[in-house]
């Protein structure tokens, strides 16, 4: 039941954290800022949201084991994110270059200019739906890395 538990309140950081780094994505695409460095500033704020609220909520220090230095677990935090981030810019290089995902978009384009929304053409509808795609290919693996390595406790 406490692995139950701790599973459900890593989802909810990480659905806070997504949240963030997706609005932050989404706010600098929509300024037509380049995706893949929307996409960078969106992960390095997302980082420090994952570390406290990880290191106070979810994977908290049991007092039987070694305290943990704040340093390194936010070093490991950053880089147990880090594969996922470097996996995400590929994956995003493959929808946005190579399979073209806007293109796939313009139908909804036209039904939302149709609304009179204009602000979300197909490039970044195309854009969203990538980063999208890619994160229920990446958030499993996250929960992981970090419970088994980044929040591990070392024995007294």
């Amino acid at each position: 039941m406490k692995k139950i538990r701790q599973f459900i309140k890593f989802v909810m950081v990480g659905v806070s954290n997504t949240l963030i780094s997706e609005g932050v994505y989404a706010i600098l695409v929509l300024f037509h800022c380049h995706y893949l460095v929307a996409t960078t500033i969106g992960f390095i704020v997302s980082i420090f949201n994952a570390y406290y609220w990880s290191n106070k909520y979810v994977f908290k220090e049991e007092p039987d084991k070694a305290k943990r230095i704040w340093w390194k677990v936010l070093l490991k935090t950053f880089v147990a994110y880090s594969w996922g981030f470097v996996l995400n810019l590929i994956l995003l290089v493959v929808w946005v270059e190579a399979a073209h995902i806007a293109d796939y978009m313009v139908p909804m384009e036209q039904f939302l200019a149709n609304k009179g929304i204009f602000a979300w053409d197909a490039e970044v509808l195309g854009n969203l739906l990538a980063e999208g795609i890619n994160l229920i290919i990446i958030l499993p693996m996250n929960y992981l890395i970090n419970k088994y390595w980044a929040y591990k406790q070392e024995k007294k």
